[in-house]
């Protein structure tokens, strides 16, 4: 029987006085469980709580304090405009904002209880993390909801994506078993906490684990190299950053894994990396729906370009065109959401006729059962004069070639094709027939890009993924 999510934070016999770290401040396991419990009482009944999710101590609190209570989290990213973290507030229902004091949320307290935001209207508590209370309450029970979490809105407004205790338990403990994670390690990042790779697995994972956590505040290279973690997590942005950095990246060679994931790593990034640290990168696949589902095992294969197997209890399938490689990507196992909040349309079509689940994205499957994603089907499955070509391989294609930095690939409407395949590339010194030609002779040529756009740098989410929706005109 599984054990409880927050079981291995009480009673922990090796508790260490920095057992958490966010942005330099620290607390051990019995500090964190107390400021928790005061959190906890505080808002116990409540329907919905929503945290103002920034790198703090008072966040790692607030959200334990959630899930202490038995209340349903809504992280809200710190930097979001009136008009998303208001569509948040209504669309889940939260009664509650815990902020930390001197967050933008705490401001507005001064002047009143309530945080308002356009039509919505919540009560503030400030999270104080020297408070503390005893809660005795058994966790609830594991088919509840544990947090609910906003798609980034790609296509209309985010939707609130329901995840249970249950799922978020499966998760990590088959990411331990896949990463070796143990109470031993030190996890060392500087992710968002509102997404599932800096909250989920980058906070909930260490305190399910029992293993260390340091939060550096930002995920600059001087403060990963100073973290000292034998567990590293960091998306293509921030690992591109430390390979830009030597003396950063030489000083994670005393680490034990260094972990990729919420975008493709470029293969450059990941030969560099490999090179200064000594490390091939562990990269992973998964979706707020799925949680994590995909992932290079510490003791497997690591190829750059590939995600990894299967999680233990979670299956895949490519559902393709007769005679193509690759198509969309499907997946069922325990770490599954249970559907978008009061949307059930929406939920019903996200899911295959026999129940499994859509991802959307455009996978591979090798013989040996390794994952490669080439892209999102609404946006990276391009069909140009009768071939289907994933945007992942010929962006892969590009960032092969010294010059380019970044790549891009989207399909454009062309009257002969159906679709040209069109580049935005970050890159020096090289021209458009350059870049055209290197790729026909790395893949066949009907995957060469028709034309090349230069751009000083791509647009870019929190998480690092390319906003190609935000790219100019063709």
């Amino acid at each position: 029987m599984r054990k409880p999510l927050l079981a291995a934070i009480a009673g922990s016999a090796d508790d260490r006085p920095d057992a958490v770290t966010v942005a330099g401040r620290s607390c051990s396991r019995e500090q964190l469980l107390g400021a928790a419990s005061a959190v906890a009482a505080r808002i116990a009944g409540a329907p919905v709580v929503a945290v103002r999710a920034e790198p703090t101590l008072e966040t790692v609190v607030a959200v334990v304090g959630g899930l202490l209570a038995g209340v349903p989290v809504v992280p809200v990213p710190p930097d979001s405009g009136p008009a998303e973290r208001d569509h948040i507030l209504r669309d889940s229902g939260a009664a509650l904002l815990l902020a930390g004091p001197g967050g933008a949320g705490a401001a507005d307290v001064a002047s009143g209880p309530t945080v308002s935001a356009g039509a919505a209207a919540v009560e503030t508590i400030l999270v104080d993390v020297t408070e503390r209370a005893e809660w005795t309450k058994p966790e609830p029970d594991e088919a509840s909801t544990a947090f609910i979490l906003y798609t980034s809105g790609t296509t209309g407004a985010p939707k609130g994506a329901l995840i249970s205790r249950r799922a978020v338990a499966a998760d990590l403990d088959a990411l331990a078993d896949a990463w070796a994670w143990t109470p031993d390690d030190t996890l060392a990042h500087g992710l968002p906490l509102f997404h599932v790779h800096g909250l989920v697995l980058g906070v909930l994972g260490a305190l399910r684990v029992g293993s260390r956590l340091v939060h550096t505040g930002r995920p600059k290279p001087e403060a990963y190299a100073a973290a000292g973690g034998t567990l590293y997590f960091g998306v293509p942005t921030v690992w591109s950053r430390i390979a830009g950095d030597p003396a950063a990246a030489r000083a994670l060679r005393g680490a034990r894994l260094l972990v990729s994931g919420s975008a493709p790593l470029p293969t450059p990034v990941f030969h560099t990396l490999e090179e200064l640290t000594g490390h091939r990168p562990v990269e992973r696949y998964g979706m707020t729906e799925t949680l994590i589902t995909v992932a290079a095992r510490a003791d497997g294969d690591r190829r750059p370009g590939c995600v990894g197997v299967p999680l233990p209890g979670v299956r895949t399938r490519v559902i393709a065109e007769t005679g193509a490689e690759i198509g969309e990507l499907e997946v069922t196992g325990p770490t599954l959401f249970d559907g978008y909040l009061n949307r059930p349309e929406a939920t019903a079509g996200s899911y295959a006729a026999d129940g499994w689940f859509r991802t959307g994205d455009i996978a591979a499957i090798e013989p040996d059962g390794t994952h490669r994603i080439v892209g999102r089907a609404s946006t990276d499955m391009i069909k140009s004069g009768g071939y289907r070509i994933g945007a992942g391989e010929v962006e892969n294609a590009l960032l092969d070639h010294p010059a380019v930095r970044e790549a891009a690939v989207v399909g454009a409407p062309h009257a002969d094709l159906g679709q040209e395949i069109v580049a935005y590339v970050v890159a020096d010194e090289v021209s458009e027939r350059a870049l055209i030609d290197f790729v026909a002779t790395q893949l066949s040529a009907h995957k060469r890009p028709r034309k090349v756009r230069f751009l000083e740098a791509l647009p870019r989410n929190a998480m690092g993924k390319p906003q190609k929706r935000l790219l100019p005109p063709a």
